[in-house]
């Protein structure tokens, strides 16, 4: 089975990982794509919590490698996991490309964090996590991590 596992690059993401990491049956896994998206019209960068910045002027900042990075870092909870590990940064609406990469790799599984952006600590479940869970051509794991953040 292919599992895209999706970032944002906040630690609610990376914990989510490890929470899907955890439960899951890496025997039953051929493939993990790691996703990022990238929106164009975002007003500030891609917030990547979860590496070292390597820039730290808000004019040296690069939507793209710090969305890169967090995917790295995703991916390397699986590096020795037994999967084929793929990398993708993509652009547009969060929930959007995550289907269409889910759709593209003919996903068994999306996995994704809720919780750690905007509005939702007042809210049950995050807008992305939402909207994916509502249209993925696939079952969606959406993880809210504890508040120890594991």
């Amino acid at each position: 089975m292919h599992v895209i596992v999706a970032t944002d690059g906040s630690v609610a993401s990376l914990a989510g990982a490890r929470q899907f990491q955890h439960i899951a049956d890496s025997r039953e896994i051929t493939d993990v794509t790691v996703v990022a998206v990238v929106s164009p019209y975002a007003a500030v960068p891609f917030a990547n919590e979860i590496t070292e910045r390597r820039n730290t002027e808000p004019t040296d900042f690069s939507f793209q490698a710090e969305a890169a990075a967090a995917v790295d870092l995703v991916a390397g909870l699986f590096e020795d996991w037994g999967p084929v590990i793929h990398r993708q940064v993509r652009s547009g609406s969060p929930a959007a490309e995550i289907i269409r990469a889910a759709e593209e790799a003919d996903a068994g599984l999306i996995s994704l964090a809720s919780g750690d952006r905007g509005l939702t600590t007042t809210i049950l479940l995050g807008s992305t996590a939402s909207r994916v869970q509502h249209s993925a051509p696939c079952p969606v794991l959406i993880c809210r991590p504890s508040r120890t953040g594991r």
